[in-house]
């Protein structure tokens, strides 16, 4: 559990490019700098803060070398320099294989880390899932790491409830595309789900756990491709937005400060006492989604899944040759 104390803590809400290392880890840099200086104690950047991930035309490598870590090497400095904590996720290269790591470094430079176990959609494209239980054991107490759909899964509320006393999480969720005109105007009620689902998870994760959550996103239009078929690179273009709302929660699920993704980039920064709570909102172990889903969530989850492990592979393979 964590200690029993009230801090300031931010999240940052990032508007990335695309494979630009240096520009998205300058941005995230500036922002969580701001933070710190503005009196956070605790900076949450988003999953993927060292690029936006999806494929394009031309997909550059958006993987970063466990040997020559600039990202990790970012959160040290500001966190060393800035006496806090900080965290957030990117695609590390180790061996031959790739994870979404989310890392959570405390003021003297100690590393902890957890890697996301299940890759959604079409980021099985670029990493494999980790087998880690996201429980970190800090100068606070137990802080656990969670990101995007790990939010919506029961197997996480599982790992972490009863075992942390706060939660550092982030998402990269996108929405339905917008340039398939036909699917856009029939699927618009999928859409207003979808940034629902996605800007209440931090709030019924809170309730679930019994522990506050520190929460980031990204924000704005990207423009790439969607895989039609496993083991092909039959793609189509797939232009959307990034949905959903960066946020500091309390233990018992009250939102307490919030950005939209709408609203671009930004900071949002509250006071927050760390420790459990008992939980507020149930859930079944034994159900894999702690979410109501609707099917085409459901089936676009398994599809890409099943696009995007094969790409993967095939990539690999190709990596090391």
């Amino acid at each position: 559990m964590c200690k029993e104390e009230t801090l300031i803590a931010a999240a940052v809400q990032m508007e990335g490019k695309l494979g630009d290392l240096d520009y998205n880890l300058a941005q995230a840099r500036d922002m969580a700098t701001e933070a710190f200086v503005l009196g956070a104690k605790i900076v949450a950047l988003p999953e993927f803060f060292s690029s936006p991930v999806f494929l394009a035309d031309d997909t550059p490598d958006l993987t970063i070398s466990d040997k020559n870590n600039s990202a990790l090497h970012l959160l040290k400095t500001l966190a060393t320099e800035n006496s806090g904590y900080i965290g957030g996720s990117a695609l590390i290269r180790t061996g031959s294989s790739v994870y979404n790591r989310y890392y959570f470094v405390e003021p003297d430079g100690t590393v902890h880390f957890h890697d996301k176990d299940l890759p959604t959609m079409w980021e099985n494209c670029f990493y494999e899932g980790g087998s880690d239980e996201g429980v970190m054991s800090t100068a606070l107490g137990g802080v656990g790491a969670a990101v995007c759909w790990e939010l919506i899964r029961s197997q996480t509320l599982s790992r972490l409830k009863g075992k942390i006393g706060l939660a550092m999480t982030g998402t990269h969720w996108w929405n339905i595309p917008n340039n398939w005109p036909l699917v856009s105007v029939a699927l618009a009620g999928i859409s207003k789900i979808n940034q629902r689902l996605s800007s209440e998870s931090p709030s019924r994760l809170a309730k679930a756990i019994g522990a506050p959550v520190i929460h980031a996103s990204h924000c704005g239009q990207f423009s790439g491709k969607c895989l039609c078929v496993p083991g092909s690179t039959v793609a189509v273009n797939y232009q959307s937005e990034f949905v959903g709302a960066t946020q500091v929660v309390n233990a018992f699920g009250e939102v307490i400060a919030k950005r939209e993704c709408s609203e671009g980039p930004g900071i949002v920064m509250a006071e927050i006492a760390l420790g459990s709570v008992a939980p507020t909102l149930n859930f079944r172990p034994e159900d894999f989604w702690f979410a109501d889903l609707t099917l085409l969530h459901k089936l676009f989850w398994w599809h890409q899944n099943a696009c995007g492990k094969s790409y993967y592979q095939r990539q690999l393979r190709k990596d090391i040759r």
